[in-house]
């Protein structure tokens, strides 16, 4: 395996390890770094397929390589770019899902992590390479098994219901959707616990002081998720959109109910789904008679070998489309 890893201007030698080599473009500039990783792709010796990791820039990079040495291109697709709210997000994004339109077309086969992403691509483009869908890998016995230690429970003892968000706090993720819906529906035995970090940290802990809750908000950075999956008794999952949604599946497998935006992974895996519009009104009616036990209704993989002998044999099924 040959990795082109788009590196800054800090000078990294190339890298192997038995099999294995990385190659950093050492590239001053995003467009230099995908500059030179086509450079470096066009000389690399004895290689039978690219796959790269999303269908965008990343995917172009690719696209150029595989049609310059005449080998198969393998996209995998992590993100469902064809959700109205991923291309409303930003300009870079309305971008993003123009180039995908070329990489996609341009693929010897195409790995996606949800039904959701294999029905959207397949309506949008109609029938490209075959399509495989490949969830990612999650060690749901860890989430299983998990305890909330002896510190958690003590620190919230007092509340009756404990809400839980893990996300990075970013706009896409839906923090402040989750907290207005908080503030709007839970009663004043409940606490919303946040674990995570991002630029929308200081904004979120404004709203929960305007709102009147900051003193049953919680801000804990980023942590291990296990031991609060033990503790919450409703896992939220308000993001305007993902490609999977690896907290539905951890939540679900510890046993946890998950109210989530119609995103990802959350139908097939058996999360509550709220329209985006009706979160409060969603967590309301939680409060009221929701399910308080969560079951996961399916687990793609038997074992993490299972996941990777799946995933090599996508890649390897490029040469054979």
């Amino acid at each position: 395996m040959h990795i082109i890893l788009l590196s800054g201007t800090t000078a990294v030698t190339v890298q192997e390890e038995g099999n294995i080599t990385v190659y950093p473009t050492n590239s001053g500039g995003k467009l230099r770094r995908y500059r030179d990783a086509v450079r470096i792709g066009k000389r690399i010796r004895d290689v039978d397929i690219i796959s790269v990791q999303d269908p965008f820039e990343v995917g172009v990079v690719g696209l150029l390589v595989a049609r310059a040495r005449q080998i198969p291109l393998h996209v995998q697709v992590h993100t469902d770019f064809l959700s109205p709210s991923f291309a409303s997000h930003s300009l870079i994004n309305r971008i993003r899902v123009f180039l995908a339109g070329f990489v996609l077309r341009g693929a010897a086969r195409i790995r996606v992590v949800s039904p959701r992403i294999a029905r959207s691509i397949t309506k949008r483009y109609g029938e490209l390479a075959p399509i495989s869908v490949l969830p990612i890998y999650v060690d749901t016995a860890r989430f299983a098994t998990a305890e909330p230690g002896p510190v958690l429970p003590q620190r919230f003892a007092k509340f009756l219901y404990r809400l839980l968000l893990i996300a990075r706090l970013e706009s896409e993720k839906g923090a402040a959707r989750a907290l207005e819906a908080f503030a709007q529906a839970a009663p004043s035995t409940a606490c919303l616990i946040i674990t995570g970090d991002g630029r929308e940290r200081d904004a979120l802990l404004a709203r929960a002081e305007a709102l009147g809750v900051a003193s049953r908000v919680f801000f804990e950075g980023t942590r291990d998720p296990a031991p609060y999956m033990a503790l919450a008794d409703l896992v939220l999952v308000p993001s305007e959109y993902e490609g999977y949604g690896m907290v539905i599946i951890e939540a679900l497998a510890a046993g946890k109910p998950v109210l989530a935006t119609d995103v990802g992974i959350a139908q097939d895996a058996g999360a509550i789904v709220a329209a985006h519009d009706d979160y409060a009104g969603a967590l309301a009616r939680w409060f009221a008679n929701g399910e308080r036990v969560g079951k996961l209704r399916f687990e793609p993989y038997a074992s993490f070998d299972d996941y990777v002998d799946a995933y090599c044999r996508d890649i390897a099924a490029a040469k054979e489309a």
